[in-house]
């Protein structure tokens, strides 16, 4: 349980969805206006007090390597670099591992047993002589899922839970719990969760919440990122104009610039606001050089985005999947095969090789720049802006609009050159348009509605034994996860592009309400012997999905303001999710906890299973049971769900589409290809402009005339 600076009781917890998505909306088209009259043109005064700005413009340098050298590599392993930063992060997980399974099973009866498994696991007869360097000791990865604030929130409680560092955890949560953790990745609101704790010298949540009412504070979100200056006009100029002058400087050292630029410069003062101008020259690369990363104090960050095929729009299963890590950037998937220096992304390469070795450039990977492009969700208002709420002549301004960003690709994140070009690792039957154009384009990482960011979890080369996942995704109308990220992260391995990855069995997204699976937490993958017919035996999954508590947690993604009451309650909510509120629906959490974690190794290692263990794995595990009955309206998957077709063993379930059940067909996923080449002319390599309209001028006072309702 939290203490002093998290709870905060609460009344009424009665919010307006509907007024939110009209407020924050909105404000999303005055942040496009503000991108059009601003940064695109370029024509406004320049303020020539702004020097700080050319920090955030990319530089050239000489090549601090031997020539002929690539920077890019065949996606075969886990770098070197990784390799040996994860021996030294062993020297802090593995005795963390110990405290907590030793606490964990502290009621269990078999003192014997216990023992026995504490030594096995550690090689350790006491935790006073662990070897650190054991391969027994299970691996521990946690996932925050997408979300905008609501995730990032909600997924703070959750860490606030498990971080020892936290007041009371380890007597009233899971504290060291992330101690153990050797990695942890997000997805959009996830990803500024874990990008704004590890680039502020990997800071606990507890620290932030204690000075919550400090000046410049992390996470003060009592302001939009549209008007941070509240009432105060001359604030909020200056903040955009400070944003402009950035956005000029890079564009202006010979780089394109989209919105992703804007957005993530907007963001980075809430993320950063000690450093100048948020960050204006923090780079993602300078992590590895910080000491909390290189002593392996803190688990291996991962963002995560999609890549967009050049002439393409919708994003689906056979997106291909990047990582960005503070080593690397790239993708396992065979669609692209290879991972490049994330130093030197801005580097006119080919297959790797930088084509002038006195022009390597530097300073690409601004960190927030990273954060905003797992981020990237434009374009998703245009494929979905008329599902929306907003009136119909908003609607149609917002598409025309959106319609000509998307048209010159303002819409997604944009790297170029291209620092994938001419790459030679894509598997070939797959379409080679990433490599051969001179643009990457990438959007937010859960386009692909794979809104946990599994995939660079779950890959063999990693050998995580559990995967803590945090679901904060908006799957229904009401705002609460169905459990469609996994389904979709399991259908993935059955396609080409996922087919070296493995996931555990789960139900359909019916099933998974219907049985309230979505509203508590519960285990996927619980008996490695089921698991076989997969391509390796993959990590359990403990599936913690948001879920109201103390607060109604089911926020607008598109909320860009919360007090300081409400970041709190939304804390303690999170907290209480991973708790199981506060172990008050089940003294027992903490216990089964301990047994999902040593799960894997004690299937490998053949050791004995606690009587509790048992008993922890009939209550949380998911046992192949279907409930596939059609759901209410408002709380059907707004994204398409998916029904199973029960064959007699739920670890042998057919996925079918809702189309493909209404016909009377089953559809075997591993008969289906996904493999999709650019089903659009190649796209032609261009400046990115976007002409300035005067109705610009009208829909900015319009916006918030209409905030305003």
């Amino acid at each position: 349980m939290l203490y002093d600076t998290i709870i905060v009781p609460i009344n009424n917890h009665t919010l307006s969805y509907f007024k939110f998505e009209r407020f924050t909306v909105t404000h999303l088209f005055f942040l496009i206006i503000i991108f059009n009259l601003y940064f695109v043109q370029g024509k406004h005064e320049k303020n020539q007090n702004n020097n700080d700005a050319t920090g955030y413009a990319p530089r050239k340098i000489h090549c601090d390597f031997p020539e002929n050298v690539s920077l890019v590599r065949e996606a075969s392993s886990i770098s070197t670099n990784e390799s040996r930063w994860l021996k030294q992060r062993k020297k802090i997980t593995v005795p963390a591992l110990y405290d907590f399974l030793e606490r964990s099973m502290t009621s269990f009866k078999n003192k014997e047993e216990v023992s026995l498994i504490l030594e096995t696991l550690f090689n350790a007869r006491s935790k006073d002589h662990i070897d650190t360097e054991t391969l027994s000791s299970p691996q521990i990865g946690v996932a925050i899922s997408g979300g905008g604030y609501r995730s990032m929130l909600t997924g703070a409680g959750v860490l606030a839970a498990m971080d020892a560092r936290t007041k009371d955890s380890v007597t009233h949560g899971l504290g060291g719990l992330l101690q153990a953790t050797s990695y942890i990745a997000g997805i959009s609101g996830g990803n500024w969760l874990v990008g704004s704790l590890a680039w502020n010298n990997w800071t606990s949540v507890q620290s932030i919440l204690d000075n919550m009412h400090v000046e410049d504070s992390i996470w003060d979100l009592d302001d939009s990122i549209i008007s941070p200056g509240g009432l105060n006009i001359i604030k909020t100029a200056q903040r955009w104009d400070h944003i402009s002058g950035a956005i000029d400087a890079k564009r202006d050292a010979g780089f394109e610039t989209s919105l992703t630029d804007v957005w993530g410069r907007a963001l980075s003062y809430h993320f950063f606001p000690k450093l100048n101008r948020g960050g204006i020259d923090y780079t993602w690369s300078s992590l590895r050089e910080s000491n909390v990363f290189r002593n392996g104090e803190m688990p291996f960050p991962i963002s995560v985005a999609d890549g967009r095929y050049p002439g393409t729009k919708v994003i689906n299963l056979n997106a291909t999947i990047f990582e960005f890590n503070p080593f690397e950037m790239g993708s396992w998937d065979p669609s692209l095969n290879a991972f490049i220096d994330v130093k030197y992304i801005g580097t006119n390469v080919s297959n790797g090789i930088p084509d002038n070795i006195n022009s390597c450039v530097v300073n690409y990977d601004n960190t927030a720049f990273v954060l905003g492009t797992s981020a990237t969700l434009f374009n998703q208002f245009l494929l979905r802006i008329n599902s929306t709420k907003m009136p119909r002549f908003i609607r149609r301004l917002g598409t025309h609009i959106l319609k000509g960003i998307s048209q010159d690709f303002n819409d997604v994140a944009v790297y170029h050159p291209n620092p994938f070009k001419d790459t030679k690792f894509v598997e070939t039957n797959f379409t080679t348009s990433i490599t051969e154009s001179d643009f990457l384009f990438l959007v937010d990482g859960g386009e692909d509605d794979e809104n946990i960011p599994f995939v660079p979890l779950v890959q063999r080369d990693r050998n995580l034994d559990i995967i803590f996942a945090v679901d904060s995704s908006a799957d229904m109308e009401i705002q609460w996860p169905d459990g469609s990220s996994l389904v979709h992260t399991y259908e993935r391995q059955f396609v080409h592009q996922g087919k070296q990855m493995a996931f555990p069995y789960v139900p359909d997204t019916n099933t998974f309400v219907n049985l309230g699976l979505n509203k508590r937490p519960t285990f996927f993958g619980c008996d490695g012997q089921n698991l076989t017919s997969l391509k390796y035996i993959p990590p359990l999954i403990v599936y913690l999905p948001n879920s109201e508590y103390s607060f109604n947690s089911n926020q607008s993604a598109f909320k860009l303001s919360y007090t300081e009451r409400q970041r709190r309650e939304m804390i303690q909510n999170g907290f209480e999710i991973a708790t199981r509120n506060n172990f008050t629906d089940d003294p027992d959490f903490l216990g089964c906890i301990g047994c999902a974690i040593m799960r894997r190794k004690q299937e490998s290692l053949s050791l004995p299973w606690p009587q509790e263990c048992e008993a922890c794995f009939i209550n949380y595990c998911w046992d192949g049971t279907l409930d596939i009955k059609e759901l209410p309206d408002y709380m059907k998957d707004v994204h398409g769900s998916f029904i199973y077709e029960n064959n007699g063993d739920g670890n042998n379930t057919t996925v079918v589409t809702e189309s493909e059940l209404v016909n009377g067909r089953t559809l075997l996923l591993s008969d289906i290809s996904y493999l999709r080449k650019s089903n659009s002319k190649t796209v032609k390599e261009k400046q990115i402009k976007i002409n300035l309209k005067i109705i610009f001028l009208l829909i900015c006072a319009l916006t918030f005339l209409i905030s305003l309702i």
